[in-house]
């Protein structure tokens, strides 16, 4: 079974939240990770924020594999296209309020210990 990470949903649920609200959703990307295209001048500490309210931006597609849109820098139209798990959160420019998302979380070790035995207790 193939497990789809819950991120684009959450993201997909704020975007719409924010819209509705009149708040402007804005995302932190880690420009590190593959696969990021956003205009480098406006790339500071390895980080970008960018505005992904739909008044911002043309062509916004929220996929479960990457947030891609067309946007305007300095007057000059570019396509940006963020993978998923480059996204450090989302959050409403107004107010902060929003979501950060865990990156490259691994499950812990697995020894050969004997797993602990649960009681149900009344």
């Amino acid at each position: 079974m193939t497990v789809v990470s819950v991120a684009p949903y959450l993201i997909r649920a704020y975007h719409q939240w924010m819209e509705d609200s009149g708040l402007t959703p804005h995302i932190l990307v880690d420009c590190s990770k593959a696969g990021v295209v956003v205009p480098s001048p406006y790339i500071q500490q390895g980080k970008i924020v960018l505005n992904i309210a739909n008044e911002a931006t043309s062509a916004l597609v929220i996929s479960n594999e990457t947030v891609s849109f067309k946007a305007r820098f300095d007057g000059q139209s570019q396509t940006i296209s963020v993978p998923i798990d480059a996204i450090l959160t989302i959050y409403a420019g107004e107010n902060g309020e929003g979501m950060f998302f865990e990156t490259d979380v691994k499950a812990p070790e697995q020894d050969n210990k004997q797993k602990p035995n649960l009681t149900l207790l009344d």
